[in-house]
């Protein structure tokens, strides 16, 4: 007879997970290293101290596997309730119709632009394609996008469908993007920026040899994307999300053409009170200082953006409630953009914007708030399975970090990288933070942990301080998507309805390629002289 194997749920792998973490806690020893409080660019941060490193007693976890969920759902609150959120403002959007309607149109336009010779030889999906990923990795390089690619994926899991593509595509398009620019940082605060910092290294130097590695990455990863795409589109079938996918396809924009394209009263009067309160932000923020590594840009961009909504929001008013919709979910990504870079923006503030977005569609469609309230409360009802995970993802650190066997661990890398020369070095660094950051998703929290000890040794085995945070920037971005730790990723997989297993299997390929293209990148820096290392 054979045997079915049926897709455990993701809760079911993750709850698997954190009993094996509390297994590990009677294996490893317990251990720690001191910490100290440090200034790096100006941020406090708490980084352990070098040597410092003794054993403690003990702490096997048992019965605190259920507890772990609690501090999970605690540690992963933020991430959580940025879900919620935003499932509850997509959905009251998506009973506009807007986003359907929108999606219709741009396919229409895309059919119009493959009459230019050009286009048609290249491929307008694959120039599309190409064009987004390059936007969302320079967005993952330069200001290390991460957390906000799940309202994306949002827009662009079913865009792909649209497309003739599948939901994996759609993800990737902007958080598989958004990581190999991450990997391959530039000027990514998070990673590069804290790393040289405690490294005591100039901020962001080598940003010649940083950028070379990001076009390779990206080059790369676009590459396999667009080599999925074509055999999907050619054969839908071969989509290992073809039968899950049929939630996106039953919510096609076959019907649209017979959508009746309106603009109530209500419309006028909320376009009206979302410019007043844009030009108020405009008269308290004339000017919007934009920091992009070490520059920093001055330009009066709330003004602006504020002028170009009134010219924007009267063109698509006239045209139908939809495109007006639409108006302001475009003026969302744009303050989206502009908060992080210019006002240090971050998950709070994000999941505001993205609720007032939700209430401003809400009341320019004319709901009452009775009929608001009960889509938005729809909308977390349909995602609140992606924020169990979320949680439940958060109990494996909980567990790691109350056995005390992660500095346990850290502390054992350091007694391999004795006697090493600097091939083996690098390699060990490289493979080691790919696998800490299984565990520790945060590239700042890693940075704090690991490379006071890595700086250390790799002057101690003669490697420049910048091969090692290479090492370091490596390992914090392509493990990361598969991290079952990540909120971002069980996030984004949750809005996507894509299982973890579906999803590991997918993009394993292409990480593999990505983590030997990462080692082939790290051999320059050991050795040649390259400018700023």
């Amino acid at each position: 007879m054979r045997i079915k194997f049926s897709m455990p749920h993701n809760l079911v792998i993750v709850f698997s997970i954190v009993i094996i973490s509390a297994i590990l806690t009677w294996v490893i020893p317990g251990g720690k290293f001191d910490r100290h409080q440090v200034s790096v660019n100006g941020v406090e941060r708490s980084v352990i101290v070098n040597g410092s490193f003794h054993y403690v007693e003990s702490q096997p976890q048992t019965w605190q596997i259920f507890s772990a969920f609690y501090k999970g759902f605690i540690n992963m609150s933020h991430i959580i309730v940025f879900i919620l959120m935003i499932g509850g403002a997509f959905w009251v959007m998506n009973d506009t119709k807007a986003i359907d309607v929108g999606i219709f149109a741009f396919l229409g336009f895309t059919r119009r632009m493959e009459k230019f010779t050009v286009v048609k030889g290249l491929g307008v999906n694959n120039i599309i394609i190409t064009l987004v990923m390059i936007l969302f990795s320079l967005f993952g390089a330069v200001f290390g996008m991460a957390e906000e690619t799940i309202a994306f994926a949002v827009i662009f899991v079913p865009l792909s469908i649209s497309m003739g593509y599948d939901s994996l595509v759609g993800v990737a398009l902007c958080y598989f993007a958004a990581h190999i620019g991450f990997a391959a940082a530039i000027l990514n605060p998070f990673t590069v920026g804290i790393a040289q910092g405690l490294a005591s290294v100039p901020l962001f130097t080598g940003i010649e040899y940083r950028t070379l590695c990001w076009v390779i990455i990206t080059l790369a990863g676009i590459a396999f994307v667009l080599w999925y795409a074509s055999r999907i589109r050619k054969n839908p079938r071969k989509s290992p999300m073809y039968e899950a996918d049929e939630y996106w396809r039953s919510k096609g924009n076959s019907h649209v053409e017979e959508t009746k394209y309106y603009t109530p009263l209500s419309a006028w009067i909320t376009a009206l009170l979302i410019g007043i309160v844009l030009i108020i932000f405009a008269v308290e923020f004339p000017v919007t200082h934009m920091t992009i590594g070490l520059s920093k840009i001055s330009l009066p961009l709330l003004p602006v953006f504020a002028g170009l909504y009134f010219l924007t929001g009267f063109i698509t008013l006239r045209k139908s409630l939809h495109f007006f919709v639409l108006n302001i979910l475009a003026y969302t990504m744009i303050y989206l953009v502009v908060g992080v870079l210019g006002y240090e923006w971050y998950i709070m503030e994000i999941a505001a914007l993205f609720l007032a977005m939700g209430i401003a569609t809400g009341l320019a469609a004319g709901k009452a708030p009775g009929e608001l309230t009960k889509l938005f409360v729809e909308g977390v009802r349909d995602i609140v399975s992606a924020s169990l995970v979320v949680g439940f993802a958060g109990g494996i650190i909980a567990i790691l970090t109350d056995g005390q066997i992660i500095d346990t661990v850290l502390n054992s890398l350091s007694g391999a990288l004795h006697g090493a020369n600097q091939m083996t070095a690098i390699t060990i660094m490289y493979v080691f933070q790919s696998m800490l950051n299984l565990v520790i998703t945060s590239g700042s929290a890693k940075a704090a942990l690991t490379i006071p000890i890595m700086a250390e040794f790799s002057d101690i085995v003669g490697l420049t301080r910048q091969a090692t945070i290479m090492a370091f920037q490596f390992g914090a971005g392509f493990t990361d998507m598969i991290a079952p730790t990540s909120g971002v990723l069980i996030g984004v997989l949750g809005m996507a309805r894509i299982p973890y297993v579906k999803w590991v299997k997918w993009v394993m390929p292409v990480l593999i390629l990505l983590f030997l293209l990462g080692f082939l990148l790290l051999i320059p820096t050991v050795k040649m002289k390259l400018n700023g290392f």
